[in-house]
């Protein structure tokens, strides 16, 4: 989902220089700008695969869960939940500047949520929003309920009713009921700790039908079935747009070359700085808002921030490892930048590489605390963790700027967040 962010215009020379996309190395071989475009759609299908292959085993898991509710197994279901986020966070460098994944990215991956849409929060939760008049309105509870007026019937929760009516319902982005982050609430419940330890502590008995706590098992165990399908029917669908007659892979083969390396340019910069240092990073630490964390119920924010920056990182390097261990590899940009200059092109790899040393740190840390304790007000060494991890990404995309500047490939517009532009807003 889109946040509420700024867009910065990079205004470049607009000239393109002649036989550019075309870059020849010591080993004789040519590396193209269609080759390095051609092997970036590549790395997506593999990731979107990934991605796939990991939502089925977490579907699996919740169906062995809801034929045995008992922690055993919901714990299974929570780990592979978790283990779907890593190749999914590193697809997320695509969405800026492929359309087609921005505008779906929404579907799977949207936050934050006003899960009182979705089932039952606690009493500090409140009972109602300004800004959203579905604030509470717990369909899992209530097999009907009003949007814009209209009495909806939600008896029976369908994936069909998830992504067509609940889904953005009323028109406003917090009424998230698909997706990771759906399935994650479902799986963990709200996190009532705020910056102090713990998770989200769902009983398994929520989803059991003999022994049924907080009500509606059936209901919530119909909402958790429909809502891992449909995670599964669309990865499968972004699957098919990187394919080789693909939506999103012809998108990027019918245009201009350099369109394609601006395209991949504009996803790293966009990412790294608006979305990830901005949005998901800084306005949390500004704020020190556990709600502002990106996987707020399971305290899995840590992965998802480091597999976004190696996401950033092996898109320019060319080199993605799948999760069965096999690399795909080929034509990097790094290659095609080498040649125009070396020492900008080899600078983006060490500050690429500094932030993930970084994000590792960030992540390593959390045998000590959890993100949302990091950046809990008054906790000056979480604080500054966090701020390293976010340095990085801010000096990274300065880097991103100078490979822009020396491929001469025009005006870029990359995401700017309100956050790092104008920090005192966030306040008002």
């Amino acid at each position: 989902m889109k946040l509420n962010t700024r867009t910065f215009s990079l205004v470049l020379s607009t000239s393109i220089i002649t036989g550019m996309a075309t870059t020849a190395f010591a080993d004789g071989h040519e590396h193209s700008a269609e080759a390095v475009v051609s092997h970036y759609a590549d790395i997506a299908l593999a990731k979107f695969e990934d991605s796939l292959t990991t939502a089925k085993t977490l579907d699996t898991a919740i169906a062995t869960f809801l034929a045995k509710p008992n922690d055993v197994n919901l714990n299974a279901a929570k780990k592979a939940w978790i283990a779907s986020r890593v190749p999914y966070q590193q697809t997320e460098v695509y969405r800026f500047g492929n359309a087609i994944v921005d505008d779906w990215e929404g579907r799977v991956n949207a936050w934050p949520l006003d899960e009182g849409l979705i089932d039952y929060v606690d009493a500090g939760y409140g009972t109602e929003s300004d800004e959203n008049n579905l604030y509470t309105a717990n369909v899992i509870a209530n097999a009907k309920i009003s949007i814009n007026g209209e009495m909806i019937d939600g008896t029976n929760i369908t994936p069909k009713f998830l992504s067509d009516t609940l889904q953005e319902a009323g028109g406003i982005e917090a009424n998230v009921a698909t997706g990771y982050h759906a399935i994650e609430f479902l799986l963990w419940g709200q996190d009532l700790n705020g910056t102090s330890a713990g998770a989200g502590a769902r009983p398994a008995t929520d989803f059991s039908v003999e022994n049924c706590t907080n009500g509606n098992c059936d209901r919530r165990r119909e909402y958790l079935t429909s809502a891992s399908k449909l995670l599964i029917a669309d990865l499968e669908e972004m699957v098919g747009n990187w394919t080789t007659k693909g939506a999103a892979r012809l998108a990027l083969s019918e245009q201009d070359a350099n369109a394609g390396i601006s395209t991949i340019l504009t996803g790293m910069g966009s990412l790294s700085y608006g979305e990830l240092a901005g949005e998901r990073m800084k306005l949390g630490l500004l704020l020190n808002d556990p709600e502002e964390e990106h996987d707020c119920f399971s305290d899995n924010t840590h992965n998802s921030h480091l597999y976004d920056a190696v996401g950033i990182q092996n898109v320019y390097l060319g080199t993605y490892t799948r999760i069965d261990g096999t690399i795909v590899e080929g034509p990097s940009l790094l290659d095609f930048a080498m040649h125009k200059d070396a020492a900008t092109a080899e600078e983006l790899k060490e500050k690429l590489s500094a932030t993930i040393t970084a994000m590792q740190a960030m992540a390593d840390r959390t045998n000590l605390e959890a993100y949302d304790q990091m950046i809990g007000e008054g906790n000056k060494e979480g604080n500054a963790v966090v701020q390293a991890a976010i340095d990085g990404l801010i000096d990274q995309t300065k880097s991103i700027e100078r490979v822009i500047t020396s491929l001469d490939l025009g005006t870029i517009e990359l995401e700017g967040s309100d956050s790092l532009d104008n920090p005192n807003s966030v306040f008002q």
